[in-house]
């Protein structure tokens, strides 16, 4: 899909490492200039620096999500500088392995903040500027756990996600007749190199043992679903999240799994 967002504006919040950086480099690259915003600048830097040594257009934007006054302070200073807004990715996102009794309330606002909340507050700031210029993309990335699936200590990541999808469903409806489409992607057992303890090669064998295409997923696979979201090819979808996981969440049990092994054979 090679030029699909030529002309467009992107702010891909959460974008120093791993999925939000696939992001921000896929929109670029297919001509997008793309708002690298995150918590730590030098990393937002790195990759920005990388785009436009590629010759793609990015600039590095510091940016707390956690702060309202932040989130809006950053999306009238991109409208104000590149003189729209076209799509923006929340991506950035907290999870913290606490097993539900020993979840401390600072913890769970924090949480919901960062997941959710935001998601208002950027969509608050960005649709009036989307709803002016004709349309508009907003695209979240959500997680199947939560909405699809259970994990131990993860309740307060759930509940987030859970009200991720909740929020994107209400969006698009609310947002449709200003053609501003509301989408999100749900990642499965995404590789992170170099971080994350199950990407480690101890952990990742058990793992993609009940994957049914065999392997944990790369940030490009989020990064390519992102781009059809964001491209006209989805003008005519909206209130949609897009399952990413290699049909992870497909086996009833893994009893499944061990039978389609058998039957595969």
């Amino acid at each position: 899909m090679t030029g699909v967002l030529d002309g467009k504006v992107a702010i891909v919040v959460g974008s120093g490492q791993g999925i939000g950086a696939a992001i921000a480099c896929r929109f670029a690259g297919d001509g997008a200039k793309v708002i690298c915003a995150n918590r730590t600048l030098e990393t937002a830097t790195k990759v920005a620096d990388g785009i436009v040594a590629s010759g793609s257009r990015a600039e590095a934007w510091q940016l707390d999500v956690s702060k309202h006054e932040e989130v809006e302070q950053l999306v009238q200073g991109v409208q104000a500088k590149c003189g729209s807004i076209d799509i923006i990715v929340h991506n950035a996102a907290l999870i913290a392995w606490t097993p539900l009794l020993a979840i401390e309330d600072n913890e769970l606002d924090r949480m919901l903040t960062i997941n959710l909340k935001a998601c208002f507050w950027l969509t608050r700031a960005a649709a009036p500027f989307m709803r002016e210029r004709g349309g508009g993309r907003i695209l979240v990335t959500s997680s199947i756990t939560g909405p699809r699936v259970a994990m131990p200590g993860t309740a307060h990541y759930a509940a987030s996600k859970g009200g991720v999808n909740a929020f994107i469903r209400a969006a698009a409806l609310e947002l449709a007749p200003y053609k501003i489409t509301v989408n999100g992607v749900e990642p499965g057992f995404i590789l992170k190199p170099g971080r994350g303890s199950l990407s480690k090669p101890e952990n990742r064998a058990p793992i993609e043992g009940f994957i049914p295409l065999g392997s944990m997923g790369e940030s490009d696979d989020i990064a390519y679903a992102m781009l059809y979201l964001a491209s006209p090819h989805a003008k005519y979808v909206t209130g949609q999240i897009l399952t990413v996981d290699g049909g992870a969440t497909l086996p009833e049990t893994g009893f499944a799994m061990h039978r389609l092994k058998t039957i595969s054979q």
